[in-house]
C-alpha cells in the first residue's frame, strides 16, 4: 500500500467512501473500480490508482469487497479517530455547522463555541456550548483540542488564528474569505464560498451555451 498519497487523491477518496456507503445499503457486496469510475464520471486508472493508497483489498476479476473497503478507506482517513475541536464565530454559518450532526461519522467532534458576542456566552446550540471568547484560553488549557474551526468575519479571521495557535491548535478550518498567515507546522484548511460560487456559476454559465 501506498502511503505517500497527493492532495487531488485525498480530496477524491472521501467521495469514494460515500458512494461505498451508499452501495453497501443497496446489498451490494463486490464493487470494481470501473463501476466507481462510471458512476463518478472518472477514470478507471485513476479510481484504481487512488484506492490502492488506502487497500490493497482488490482482486483481479472480482474488484473490492464493500464492507471491506469502507473500512479500509475510514482507516486511512482517520475517521474512526474522533478528534475534538473548537469553534469560532457563532454567527449563522457557526450555529449551522454546530448543528450538524454529520461530523461525528468523519471523526470530527465539535466541543464547544466561542464567539465575542457577551450575550451568548452561557448559551448552546445542539447541545454544544458556546462561551465568550475571553474564556478560550482557559477552555484550551483544559483539553485536549488541536483543531480549530473558523467561521468569524475576514476582518477578525487573523487575529482569531493568532489566538489559535498561541492556545495549542495545530490545525484550522478556515471559513473566511481571507488568507491566514500562520508559523510553519500549522495546518490550514480553507473553506472560500465565494471561489467555489464562482466555479459553480462559470460551469453553470457553459452549460447553457451548450444549450443554446
Amino acid at each position: 500500500m501506498n502511503n505517500r498519497i497527493s492532495k487531488r487523491t485525498l480530496h477524491r477518496l472521501p467521495s469514494y467512501l460515500s458512494l461505498l456507503e451508499e452501495k453497501e445499503k443497496e446489498g451490494v457486496e463486490y464493487i470494481s473500480a470501473t463501476t466507481i469510475a462510471n458512476i463518478l464520471g472518472l477514470n478507471h486508472v485513476q479510481v484504481r490508482k487512488d484506492l490502492s493508497c488506502a487497500s490493497n483489498a482488490g482482486k483481479p476479476k472480482i474488484g473490492y469487497e464493500t464492507k471491506v473497503l469502507i473500512h479500509d478507506l475510514k482507516t486511512f482517513l482517520d475517521y474512526n479517530n474522533t478528534k475534538d475541536a473548537i469553534l469560532i464565530g457563532a454567527g449563522a454559518l457557526g450555529k449551522a455547522l454546530l448543528g450538524y450532526g454529520g461530523f461525528q461519522s468523519y471523526g470530527l467532534n465539535i466541543v464547544a463555541a466561542f464567539d465575542s458576542d457577551s450575550a451568548l456566552d452561557g448559551t448552546s446550540v445542539k447541545d454544544k456550548p458556546v462561551y465568550h471568547i475571553s474564556k478560550l484560553a482557559e477552555f484550551t488549557e483544559n483539553s485536549n483540542v488541536h483543531i480549530g474551526i473558523i467561521t468569524t468575519p475576514a476582518s477578525a479571521a487573523q487575529e482569531i488564528s493568532d489566538l489559535l495557535v498561541e492556545n495549542g491548535v495545530l490545525a484550522i478550518w478556515n471559513f473566511a474569505p481571507v488568507s491566514l498567515s500562520v508559523k510553519p507546522g500549522i495546518i490550514v484548511q480553507n473553506e472560500n464560498m465565494a471561489t467555489s460560487l464562482a466555479v459553480l456559476s462559470n460551469r453553470l454559465n457553459d452549460a447553457l451555451k451548450d444549450k443554446e
